[in-house]
């Protein structure tokens, strides 16, 4: 059996050289090239940042009023339906007496142009503003005794035209029932938009009216008649209104609310406040 003798280290013997480490040095060109990647970089992921910012705010900051205006005449297209004339209303508080009333739409007619959907007296009354395109449906009340068709008329003008339509526009035309049904009408004409938001009520039996009457007509105490007592003048007015205060909504929705303030920093909270200083007492008067 043979074995290895382990080799002892030598005094004297120098130890074996150590590879260097030392770092090959790098060319100024390239120092300078990654350093304005590095910046180009920066710069682009900044502007991108920037103009996310800049568009977001531009869509959120309010238009003009004159702007704002103009905009919402092709609130007919550019809004959905269900919005304008919503499938449902309700009216805390708007029947006779402070009743609440409840309105469900039943029929929803096509948007039409003006020659198709409105009378000769409404088309010459709106020769001078123009007038664009007609939204009509029709509402039934919770007991389905009435029917009041409600319409918008959008038209092309500026706000000085359309305030001198107030006090002029005639008897609307009915929709989901004959003229001759008509009991109560209401007309308004929003101050936020060119539109002209008409209503008309009728019994849901088909008996005929007396002929169309202004809804404050029917809704005084005073007043009498089938449909004043049936409260088809507060029908046709709280419908009317309820559609115009939704157009108005969606021609100039309220600003969003300010954001909320930062809270204090937690080292601020925890800072207490400085005591107050006691005041020197008075001294004694001398005797």
């Amino acid at each position: 059996m043979t074995t290895t003798t382990p080799r002892t280290a030598i005094l004297g013997e120098p130890e074996p050289p150590q590879p260097s480490r030392t770092h090959p040095r790098r060319h100024p060109a390239r120092v300078v090239a990654a350093a304005l990647c590095v910046l180009l970089g920066g710069g682009l992921v900044g502007g991108a940042a920037l103009t996310t910012w800049a568009e977001h705010r531009a869509a959120n900051r309010p238009l003009p009023a004159d702007a704002a205006y103009r905009k919402a005449a092709s609130l007919w297209r550019a809004a959905p339906v269900d919005s304008l004339l919503p499938p449902v209303l309700t009216g805390p508080s708007a029947g006779p007496g402070g009743a609440d009333r409840t309105w469900t739409r039943i029929a929803l007619a096509p948007d039409a142009e003006c020659p198709t959907a409105l009378a000769a007296d409404w088309q010459n009354l709106l020769a001078a503003t123009g007038c664009t395109r007609v939204l009509r449906a029709t509402y039934t009340d919770a007991t389905r005794s009435f029917l009041i068709t409600v319409g918008m008329v959008f038209t092309p003008a500026d706000a000085r035209t359309m305030t001198s339509l107030e006090g002029r526009i005639p008897a609307p035309p009915a929709y989901g029932f004959t003229d001759a049904q008509r009991a109560a009408w209401a007309v308004s004409v929003p101050a936020e938009a060119p539109v002209v938001v008409y209503s008309v009520s009728a019994f849901a039996d088909g008996r005929p009216g007396d002929g169309p009457r202004p809804a404050e007509d029917l809704m005084k105490k005073e007043a009498t008649g089938a449909a004043a007592q049936a409260g088809l003048g507060h029908e046709a007015r709280a419908v009317a209104d309820r559609i115009g205060h939704g157009l108005a909504f969606l021609a100039a929705p309220p600003a969003a609310p300010a954001p909320p303030a930062a809270p204090a920093s937690p080292a601020a909270r925890a800072t207490p406040a400085a005591p107050a200083t006691p005041a020197a007492p008075t001294p004694e008067p001398t005797r």
